[in-house]
């Protein structure tokens, strides 16, 4: 993959602009998602502190609002499977199951926007969702966007249980547009990728960004360490065909946080939330909130990695520098010159001091930079391009730096695209 560096916003230029034209999720969009945590469990009277229904949105909207989440930018309490009832209304809509959402949805959405949050709901494009409750044919797309906006949703995932790969490449561009035809503002979220393999030529990503402002490329994730690294892998050995097609509108999404939930170590959960914010992901919490560990939310509160993950220019990092010691290096370009190195170890032995320099990631000549650690907020004042630095990084974790330059070099540098089968992006002095 070719090196990203980039000094200045003139840069954004050279980024695809092409996006779904409800002007939503400028950045990644922030939250909590259901599904990982707490799956389709709609036994409410043997676990009716755990199972979907109105009461765990209500009480995590608490926590959302009262815990710091929402101040910092997690503004959206998703919902997945397994709401509705097994069957439509008489008129053919969309209902929730009685007996868990009695209230309904509107009055679950009134109560999150009363604490400042937006609320996401699921569907499927076929003929069952994944659970196997109602979904939505084609001939009921615009019917259920109608519903979903009468309800206050304010994101929606379709995802593409039981449908054909002809009825997706109609009913996911339908979908936009029903959404958009009811004036209220929905995220939409596909899963159109992921179950076309992510990758051209079955995948245009051209039309994609075009249709849904966010999109699952790859398998689900589960609660382990190894499904957080296949995922990354995916990612980092498709980059040259991904990193280009993300920024402000349509983001890919490499699935949720699993940070605070029973798979992770403490290094884990520091590199996972590392390594979701150099790809630009959506950062979608799926914990239980009103338990999490003071050292889990630690991690997913941290404001530099927020500030970070929510940059303006919106491009997707990469990783860069892949070493026969298992070492990774993974940059992100940033608005105002500034950047961000994740340096992620795969060791499994013991800490490893890891020597390096910003000449040696492709950095320009002739610049000065001041490194802040975005986890220990430690600041290394007047690193020069060419000198030498180290860093100890923890088996399976992360050192991750805040890069900004204080003196540019004498030549500007910007980003522009290399033509050419896996050229990627490099950065070409102009």
């Amino acid at each position: 993959m070719g090196l990203v560096v980039l000094l200045g916003l003139s840069l954004a230029l050279a980024l695809p602009c092409a996006a779904l034209e409800n002007g939503l999720a400028r950045t990644p969009p922030m939250g909590w998602l259901a599904w990982e945590r707490f799956r389709c469990n709609v036994d409410c009277e043997a676990d009716p502190q755990n199972c979907i229904s109105e009461t765990l949105f209500f009480e995590m909207a608490d926590r959302l609002a009262e815990d710091g989440w929402r101040d910092l930018g997690y503004k959206y309490i998703n919902i997945d499977d397994c709401w509705s009832a097994k069957q439509r209304d008489a008129a053919g809509r969309l209902v929730p199951d009685p007996k868990r959402f009695p209230r309904g949805i509107k009055a679950l959405a009134d109560y999150v926007h009363a604490r400042g949050l937006k609320l996401g709901i699921y569907g499927d494009l076929g003929t069952l969702t994944c659970g196997g409750y109602p979904g939505t044919t084609l001939d009921l797309v615009e019917k259920d966007a109608q519903t979903f906006a009468e309800w206050g949703v304010d994101m929606l995932k379709l995802d593409g249980c039981y449908s054909s790969a002809e009825e997706q490449a109609e009913g996911y561009p339908e979908m936009a547009r029903a959404l958009n035809a009811t004036g209220r503002p929905i995220i939409y979220s596909c899963s159109w990728p992921a179950y076309q393999g992510g990758l051209p030529p079955k995948v245009n990503y051209t039309i994609l960004a075009e249709v849904c402002n966010l999109w699952r490329n790859y398998d689900d994730i589960q609660d382990s360490w190894d499904s957080v690294l296949s995922i990354l892998d995916w990612f980092s050995e498709n980059q040259d065909v991904l990193q280009p097609v993300a920024g402000p509108g349509h983001w890919n999404d490499p699935d949720m946080l699993i940070i605070g939930n029973f798979g992770l170590s403490y290094e884990q959960s520091r590199s996972q939330m590392a390594l979701w914010t150099v790809m630009a992901a959506p950062l979608l919490m799926s914990t239980d909130l009103r338990t999490i560990s003071p050292s889990a939310k630690e991690i997913l509160q941290n404001r530099l990695m927020i500030q970070i993950n929510q940059d303006p220019l919106g491009i997707q990092g990469c990783r860069i520098v892949k070493e026969k010691s298992h070492i990774e290096v993974f940059l992100r370009p940033l608005s105002q010159g500034a950047s961000t190195l994740v340096f992620f170890s795969r060791r499994t032995d013991m800490p490893f001091l890891y020597t390096t320099s910003l000449a040696k990631l492709h950095f320009p000549e002739d610049a000065m930079y001041e490194v802040q650690d975005v986890y220990s907020g430690k600041i290394i004042s007047g690193l020069k391009t060419a000198d030498n630095f180290s860093v100890v990084i923890n088996p399976s974790g992360v050192v991750m730096w805040y890069v900004r330059p204080v003196v540019l070099p004498a030549q500007p540098w910007r980003l522009v695209r290399q033509q050419g089968p896996g050229k990627g992006f490099r950065p070409i002095l102009l």
